[in-house]
């Protein structure tokens, strides 16, 4: 009976072993293929929560693009496109423009008093002598007082907006000479050639040898001037201009009774020119000029009005 109880339980130990060992790799297998499963389970939820986070920091970027600026920026942003609307529509030439020129001018003048010939010493009317001194004498011992004149001068630019206080208004330095001719050869009285017997009164009725004026000479002037201009409208075809006042010396042929030739002055003008092509003007000015005093009776007074033709430079 024993026997037969430990041969069964030999027998059911080894059919739990056998059973066992059959098992076991079954289980072994389930639980690492449950593992894979869970450890790439894991994985796709890293991956898909790493995606979500892309998608939530894309959006956020787009929304930070698309957000309105400040008025700061803003401002920026219309102040940058307005300065790039305003390079993109200056002309090219306007770059390239040239504030200096040089001009050549020619016209009619007036002078407010008229003046003949060098004095003669004995100034003997009869004989037809003549003075320089202002007055109306007969005959041709007084020279017109209508000229023609010509000259040349040049514009060096200084400041473009006159020195702050106004925007497109031009300063410039003018330099300039003009020569007029006020009469076609007057009588002079230096001709000491031949002598006629006259009766003159200061010398108590004495008769004494007077020279009559043969001789002749053109009644001219010469004028050299500096003028600050103020020029305006800058950057346009067209430019208006004037010359507050300016400094200009006189130099008049014949001289004065006191054999003078020099007188200082100032002058006033105003004028316009305009481009007629690339560098090149046109323009047109009227000038006063004027003396505080006179060189020994003889008055350099008078107006100057006509064009000119100016080329930048």
């Amino acid at each position: 009976m024993i026997n037969k109880t430990k041969l069964a339980l030999g027998i059911a130990a080894a059919t739990l072993t056998m059973t066992g060992a059959l098992v076991s790799p079954q289980v072994m297998a389930h639980s690492k293929a449950d593992r894979i499963a869970e450890a790439a389970s894991n994985k796709a939820d890293a991956l898909e929560a790493q995606l979500q986070a892309m998608q939530a920091e894309l959006s956020r970027l787009r929304a930070e693009v698309n957000r309105p600026a400040s008025s700061a920026e803003a401002e920026k942003v219309q102040e940058l496109d307005q300065w790039m609307t305003s390079v993109k529509s200056t002309p090219a030439e306007s770059k390239k423009s040239k504030d200096n020129m040089v001009f050549f001018r020619g016209g009619y003048g007036h002078a407010n008093a008229g003046r003949g010939g060098t004095l003669d010493p004995t100034f003997v009317p009869a004989l037809g002598g003549a003075s320089n001194r202002s007055g109306v004498l007969s005959g041709n011992g007084i020279a017109d007082q209508d000229a023609w004149y010509f000259g040349a001068g040049f514009d060096f630019s200084l400041n473009d907006n006159l020195f702050g206080l106004m925007d497109k208004t031009e300063v410039l330095a003018e330099l300039m000479f003009d020569y007029k001719q006020l009469g076609e050869r007057q009588i002079n009285g230096l001709n000491l050639g031949t002598t006629v017997p006259v009766t003159v009164a200061a010398l108590g009725g004495a008769t004494a040898p007077v020279s009559p004026n043969t001789e002749s000479a053109t009644v001219n002037q010469l004028t050299l001037a500096a003028s600050p201009k103020v020029k305006f409208m800058k950057g346009s075809a067209f430019r208006p201009w004037l010359i507050p006042v300016g400094f200009e010396l006189n130099v008049i042929s014949p001289p004065s009774d006191a054999i003078t030739v020099l007188n200082p002055g100032m002058q006033f003008g105003a004028g316009a020119d305009y481009k007629i092509w690339k560098d090149l003007y046109v323009g047109a000015d009227a000038r006063y000029h004027y003396s505080a005093d006179n060189i020994d009776g003889v008055r350099t007074d008078g107006v100057t009005a006509g064009g000119y033709l100016g080329i930048g430079f």
